[in-house]
C-alpha cells in the first residue's frame, strides 16, 4: 500500500504541488477508503469512518455509518473503481475539508452506473487516524 502511494506521487507530480505533509497523509487516508470501498473492506471501513458519519450521495441518498456499511457489504451498492482527478485540503486542527473531483463506476441496486462527481469531504483527527465525518457529491454533466 505504501509502495502504490509513492508511485502515485512519482507519477502525478501536479497533483502534490502545494501539499503539505499533513495534507498528503489526509489524502492517503482518503485513497486507503476509495480503495477499501472498492475492495468491500468493511473491517477497513469501521476504522476509516467516524462513528457519527454523514454520507450523501450524489441521488440525494444520505447514509449513516452502519447503512454506507452494510450497502456495501451486502452488494447493494459496488464500488468498481473511485479515481481522483484532483484534490484540495485545508486543514483547521483537528479538522479538515477536502474538495475534489472523483470519476467512479460501480454498481447500484444490480443496474451499473459510471459518473464524475464534484464532492466536499470533512475529516476529523480522532486518536491520532483520519477519519471520514461528512461526504457530499455532486455530479458534473
Amino acid at each position: 500500500m505504501k509502495n502504490q502511494f509513492v508511485l502515485f506521487i512519482l507519477f502525478f507530480p501536479w497533483f502534490v504541488a502545494g501539499q503539505t505533509k499533513s495534507d498528503l497523509k489526509i489524502l492517503h487516508t482518503e485513497q486507503q477508503r476509495f480503495e477499501a470501498m472498492e475492495q468491500r473492506d468493511t473491517i477497513r471501513l469501521r476504522q476509516l469512518l467516524a462513528d457519527n458519519l454523514f454520507y450523501l450521495h450524489s441521488n440525494s441518498f444520505s447514509e449513516d455509518k452502519s447503512a454506507h456499511i452494510s450497502a456495501i457489504a451486502a452488494g447493494r451498492l459496488i464500488y468498481k473503481k473511485m479515481l481522483r482527478e484532483q484534490a484540495s485540503v485545508r486543514r483547521y486542527g483537528r479538522t479538515a475539508l477536502v474538495n475534489g473531483i472523483v470519476f467512479v463506476t460501480g454498481v447500484l441496486n444490480g443496474n451499473p452506473f459510471e459518473v464524475r462527481l464534484a464532492y466536499s469531504a470533512i475529516y476529523r483527527k480522532k486518536s491520532g487516524q483520519w477519519q471520514l465525518l461528512n461526504w457530499q457529491s455532486t455530479r458534473i454533466p
